[in-house]
């Protein structure tokens, strides 16, 4: 058993708590039973599962899958799984990944996606994953500015969906739109001060939502490089939706238009 906060190993996964060494390793932390039980479910790779000894006799068979799909399993002290963990009352097991393993392929022509410009909030992106793998979603765009996609608060508020929905970042957004547009795909922007509500859009051709910044929004030359501009309207005295909320507003429009017994759409 592990119990020194000085051995390597544990002073590397500590390390890992902060997004430059994510980015210098090229690895992150899953922290939690659900994550733990989602990664292997897909086959993703586990380099290091370190875990207390009441966790492993909790769960037995999930203890044994991690032996032998790991590369490593630690047994470690509750005081030092607390000291790798970011959660405060972690539930006795984290595991180190590495970046790049996942087998979902980015779709080359998406029928429906996210594209999220400069989103800030671990916690926004992780119910965004969540919410575009239950209405359908194909994937998540976002920009170079946007959290960490490896954010172990990303990774927790996807609920274990952060393994089945492909997520990239787009170096260019210009180029890439310009792209996608010439494949006939529309992009569709949400936007305050648009004049037409999103269900009033026709979201039955290839459709990808662009979605802004928590506090900004989107900056004035993404939205008008949108084929078309929607809203969300209020009828209340709220300022704006979470971004999330927004997400699932739309994509489940689209699913909505897109069912054959939708009639014309509106």
């Amino acid at each position: 058993m592990l119990t020194s906060l000085q051995n390597p190993l544990v002073k590397q996964l500590r390390k890992l708590q902060q997004a430059k060494e994510r980015q210098r390793q090229h690895q992150f932390l899953l922290e939690g039973t659900h994550l733990i039980q989602e990664a292997l479910a897909v086959g993703y790779p586990l380099q290091t599962v370190c875990h207390t000894e009441e966790w492993q006799a909790r769960y037995p068979d999930l203890w044994q899958q991690a032996t032998q799909q790991a590369g490593r399993v630690e047994s470690v002290s509750p005081a030092v799984l607390a000291a790798i963990a970011t959660t405060v009352h972690p539930d006795g097991v984290v595991a180190v990944a590495s970046q790049g393993q996942r087998s979902l392929p980015v779709p080359i022509r998406p029928k429906l996606g996210l594209l999220v410009d400069t989103l800030q909030d671990p916690g926004n992106l992780g119910t965004l994953i969540r919410t575009g793998v239950a209405a359908g979603a194909e994937g998540i765009w976002l920009s170079p500015k946007s959290v960490d996609p490896h954010h172990p608060k990303v990774l927790r508020a996807s609920a274990g969906q952060w393994f089945r929905l492909p997520l990239t970042v787009v170096p260019d957004w210009r180029s890439t739109i310009a792209d996608w547009q010439a494949q006939g795909i529309q992009i569709v922007a949400t936007c305050p001060t648009a004049s037409l509500p999103y269900w009033q859009a026709d979201l039955r051709p290839p459709t990808l939502i662009l979605l802004g910044n928590e506090g900004a929004g989107l900056s004035a030359d993404l939205v008008a490089r949108a084929d078309r501009q929607v809203k969300i309207p209020h009828f209340g005295p709220v300022e704006s939706l979470n971004v999330a909320i927004v997400a699932a507003l739309m994509l489940y429009e689209v699913q909505r238009q897109r069912q054959s017994w939708v009639g014309d759409g509106n």
